[in-house]
């Protein structure tokens, strides 16, 4: 009964464990490539499963073959292939082989995917982004076009786009798994390369694609998501010129909003920013940019975009990202206050 119970746990987690492996999003799966490094990632994954699951077949085979064919039936020792230089042979030049099929294409790609020479080449007009990862999230700064932003990596279709990667603080590491990577931010180098977003992809996705660190970094580690907001190339330059004639804060428009920006101005200012513009040294900016806040698709990368959540963030944010950074850093507000500042912020746009 003992055993009977265990194989039917067994029998239960393995259901289990296929039932959700079919769970996910197209935006937040490795295994629906929505990119060239994607595409190219994905090709190694099914070449290097095709090769272990042969491999495995191959064993299970003779392994069959030679439980049957060379069970004891007798007191007779059977003919031994010790030293067989044959065997010998076959064994040693199948993982060869093996390893030579898997290897090349894998170098080939990884050359391909390190080239990031394009973004290094004078008056290259390659799209350069410079990812910073702090606790827990993230910065993007586009050096040609001298804006900055945080949480919403925008970016246009069907074009390569080129990262440089460091960390604030700990390692980070910055991991688009529909699109590829993943890559390290470091504190002391600083990491390449480059990634091209499908458009086809994105428009089913809902132009939207999920980020996330991938190097456990500390208690809010699994929190410290961004979102990828893919433009075709018109709309995207539209949002650059949008962002580049954000001279001066964006001014509040209604009473309450006056109010929430006359508090952020006393509460808020001394670490977020209001303006895109990237002649902020970067050790200044120690918080995310707020420039196009309204505009964003969630609240700390994790919660829904709407003044309630926002409410609750200001509130508390040691209860939905443990060990960030914003906690203790401001008076608690009372809920008039609250009202006034989450009008202020939600109006933080830079595009109808």
């Amino acid at each position: 009964m003992k055993r009977l119970a265990k194989w039917r746990l067994i029998s239960l987690f393995t259901i289990l464990t296929l039932i959700l492996s079919g769970c996910g999003e197209p935006y937040l799966s490795a295994l629906r490539p929505a990119g060239e490094v994607a595409d190219m990632q994905y090709d190694l994954m099914k070449l290097s499963t095709l090769i272990m699951v042969g491999v495995i077949l191959v064993v299970v085979v003779i392994f069959v073959l030679v439980l049957v064919k060379f069970r004891r039936k007798d007191d007779k020792i059977p003919k031994q292939v010790e030293g067989s230089h044959k065997l010998e042979i076959i064994w040693t030049v199948i993982p060869i082989l093996l390893l030579l099929i898997l290897a090349v294409p894998t170098v080939a790609a990884t050359f391909k995917l390190a080239d990031v020479s394009p973004m290094e080449k004078e008056d290259s007009d390659a799209l350069v982004v410079n990812v910073r990862s702090s606790l827990y999230w993230w910065e993007f700064e586009y050096p040609n076009e001298k804006i900055v932003t945080s949480q919403d990596l925008v970016v246009p279709a069907d074009e390569k786009v080129y990262f440089n990667l460091k960390s604030s603080d700990v390692k980070h590491s910055f991991w688009v798994p529909a699109v590829g990577g993943k890559i390290d931010t470091n504190t002391d180098n600083v990491n390449k390369f480059w990634l091209e977003f499908d458009g086809k992809r994105a428009e089913e996705a809902g132009d939207l694609f999920y980020g996330k660190c991938a190097e456990l970094c500390g208690p809010s580690h699994a929190l410290m998501d961004f979102k990828v907001k893919v433009m075709d190339r018109e709309e995207f330059d539209g949002w650059v010129t949008a962002m580049q004639n954000v001279k001066e804060p964006v001014q509040a428009t209604t009473d309450l909003a006056q109010q929430g920006q006359e508090i952020f101005n006393q509460s808020c200012v001394s670490c977020h920013a209001v303006t895109p513009a990237n002649t902020t040294p970067e050790a200044a900016r120690i918080a995310p940019n707020l420039t196009n806040f309204g505009d964003r698709s969630r609240i700390a990368g994790i919660l829904d975009h709407n003044e309630e959540e926002l409410k609750n963030w200001i509130k508390n944010p040691e209860t939905y990202k443990p060990g960030n950074l914003m906690t203790g850093k401001y008076k608690e507000l009372n809920d008039a206050e609250l009202d006034a500042l989450t009008e202020y912020l939600m109006g933080l746009k830079v595009q109808e």
